[in-house]
């Protein structure tokens, strides 16, 4: 089979590229692949900013950022003598929806809104908030970088979400909420066409009231009545986003391990965005295993259990069964014995591997792959990402 490398470093270098999006599940390396090719596009001569969405702050670990938070940070001990420079920063859900706010409402408004309960939770804990902030950050930092021109490059690591789906669609579901026809019922039910249903509504409403609590709905109702101008604000930029996302200006970089269940949700992803004409780079497989002796599995097994024979034949006093541990200082091989097992381990789970990947190549040949082998130390530093990003780059 013919592999087609992923050539992230004509990504990099292509300047009209100025969004790259590392998506994909939980747990895969997304915030290391985004953090590696970010200090590898600044050294290349990029001025790049790198979002993150990862709550455990990994990113400033290896970046030798003491702490991340909405504004971005500039991040030491990048080599720029090639002109570029690298911010950071760490997505704050709430800060970025009260920006929201603050920018789009007058004073009072916006005073009543941070205020209100039902934003409070909204704007901290509902799902599909965190992806869709993701988003409004997004589109300030390309806002931004058209009109100052501080970046070039802006590399997003997503949100851990459980489907691949929420990432894409949370813009919708979001606007879809505050421009709802519940929020404006709540907001006007004796007007317009709902005066007609305004019977209806009443016992509905008094329902409502017996369940879930008559201050809460009140809170939903003084609510959309405080963030009624700012609907049209939110499916607006929700659909300038989606625009920014599908344009030649961004593209998206699947992560995912050598594993069944990310390996199908990269597949589920790689899917989406082909159907919602999304641009796709491919596929980056993190954590994969090589070996340089090329001896299989069974090979070796078949070695360790000649020498093992060979040992027990010169002591044959030795009860086999007791194990070698007993016997460590008669027998002559108990090194090359368990080095041979720990290949044939290791044998085993690069061809367990290399199927899973040929499975999924052929399911989507057209999606070209870079294969990033697992490293002996965690990615705790500049140094570590730097040989992430090598390996990213060097495919050949």
């Amino acid at each position: 089979m013919i592999n087609r490398a992923l050539d992230l470093q004509a990504t990099l270098d292509d300047r009209q590229t100025k969004i790259i999006i590392c998506c994909g599940s939980g747990g895969v390396g997304k915030t290391t692949t985004s953090a590696a090719l970010a200090v590898r596009a600044a050294e290349a001569g990029r001025k790049t900013v790198v979002l993150t969405i990862d709550p455990a702050r990994r990113l400033a670990q290896s970046l030798g950022v003491g702490n991340l938070d909405n504004t971005p940070r500039p991040v030491q001990g990048i080599d720029t003598t090639a002109g570029g420079s690298l911010d950071a920063m760490m997505l704050d859900m709430k800060r970025t929806f009260d920006d929201v706010v603050t920018a789009h409402a007058t004073p009072d408004k916006a005073e009543q809104i941070f205020a209100n309960p039902f934003y409070q939770a909204l704007s901290t804990s509902f799902s599909g908030t965190q992806e869709y902030m993701a988003m409004e950050k997004l589109g300030q930092l390309s806002a931004q970088a058209e009109t100052d021109g501080s970046w070039d490059l802006i590399i997003v690591d997503t949100p851990p979400s459980r489907s691949a789906l929420d990432f894409l669609d949370a813009p919708e579901h979001l606007a879809a909420l505050l421009d709802g026809k519940f929020l404006r019922m709540l907001l006007t039910p004796a007007k317009g066409p709902f005066r007609l249903m305004s019977v209806g509504f009443n016992l509905v409403y008094s329902a409502m009231e017996k369940v879930l609590g008559a201050q809460i709905i009140t809170d939903v109702k003084t609510f959309a009545a405080a963030f009624e101008t700012l609907f049209g604000g939110f499916r607006a930029r929700a659909q300038e986003t989606l625009r920014l996302l599908s344009s030649e200006q961004t593209t998206f970089v699947v992560v995912a391990t050598p594993e069944p269940d990310t390996l199908r949700e990269a597949n589920f992803f790689v899917d989406r965005l082909t159907e919602s004409g999304l641009p796709l780079s491919g596929l980056v497989v993190n954590r994969t295993h090589a070996s340089e002796l090329e001896i299989s599995a069974e090979r070796a097994l078949a070695l360790a259990e000649d020498l093992q024979s060979s040992d027990q034949d010169q002591h044959p006093g030795q009860d086999q069964h007791r194990g070698q541990d007993q016997h460590r200082g008669q027998a002559q091989h108990p090194a090359e014995i368990a080095a041979l097992r720990r290949h044939a381990d290791r044998m085993r789970m690069i061809e367990r591997e290399q199927r899973l990947l040929d499975r999924f190549r052929s399911s989507r040949p057209d999606v070209a792959m870079a294969r990033v082998p697992a490293l002996p130390r965690d990615v705790t530093d500049l140094d570590a990402l730097r040989d992430v990003g090598t390996s990213l780059i060097d495919q050949q």
